[in-house]
Order: structure tokens, then sequence, then C-alpha cells
């Protein structure tokens, strides 16, 4: 009978120490992480070292004077109907930016929406006529400020 206690007391040490492994691999895990993002913020701040190309990184702020982006989309629409993407990858061609990346078009993407939202919200001259793929579609109201759809939207969810 002594045995079973002495099995019993090291079944109950192991599983202590079971749920003392588990806790320091998320302890372990969430250390990673943080490790993670110090070094890539220690990326960013130092300079690069002799051969190696300087990393870039966009200001979106610094990147378009005030309502520049608006500009370039009148300017884009005149030709008819484009979505998010459109708009953003001609404004991407027309200010000529190395190498865009996903991340540049994404943010680009986000910025021509707030732009135009913002104008259609204040009565300017563009306005959304629909989705096709979940990406909003664009174009130039009439001057009456009437909308009209485009024939390839017809069929398309409208907001």
């Amino acid at each position: 009978m002594p045995e079973l206690q002495v099995i019993n007391t090291l079944n109950t040490k192991a599983d202590d120490l079971r749920s003392q492994i588990v806790r320091l691999e998320r302890e372990l895990e969430a250390t990673k992480a943080a490790l993670s993002h110090v070094l890539a913020t220690i990326h960013m701040f130092e300079a690069p070292q002799n051969g190696s190309q300087f990393p870039l990184h966009y200001n979106m702020a610094q990147l378009f004077k005030r309502r520049e982006i608006v500009g370039y989309c009148t300017e884009a629409l005149q030709a008819g109907p484009l979505d998010t993407r459109q708009l953003s990858d001609w404004i991407i061609d027309k200010k000529q930016f190395p190498n865009p990346d996903r991340h540049l078009k994404t943010s680009i993407a986000f910025r021509v929406v707030q732009a135009l939202r913002l104008q259609e919200k204040r009565g300017g001259r563009i306005q959304r006529i629909g989705k096709v793929s979940n990406v909003v579609v664009w174009n130039l109201a009439d001057p009456t400020g009437q909308r009209h759809h485009q024939g390839a939207l017809a069929g398309q969810d409208h907001e």
C-alpha cells in the first residue's frame, strides 16, 4: 500500500510540472514576439551596414499634397468609372513610385477611399456607383448631381 501513495504523489508532481511547462511555453512565445518587435524597431532606427540598401519607409502624410488624391482621381475618372484598386494603381503610375509593394498599394487605396468618401459626403464631383467583387466603383457625377450607372455595373450590388 505505501507504493500507491508514492505513485499518487509522483503523478501529482508530474501534473504540476506539465502545467508549469505549458505556462512557461506561453511566456516564451510572448517573449519571442516582444523581442521581434524590439529588433524590428532597432532595425528601423539604425544605419544600414556598408553595402546594404537603406530600407524605405513611407510617411503617407508627406507623399501627397492637400487634395492631390482627389485631383488625380478626377483626372483618371474622365475616361469612365474605375474601382478603388484601379485608381490607386493609376496614382502610383502617375506619381512614378519606384518598386511599389502591396503595402504601399493598400495604403494608397485606403487614402483614395477616404478622400473620395469625403468628396461624396460634401457633394463633390465623385460618387460611388456600386461594388464589383467587394471593391467600390467610382465615377464622376453628372453636372445635375444625378447618379448614373454604367452598363457593366447594371446587375451589381449598389450602395
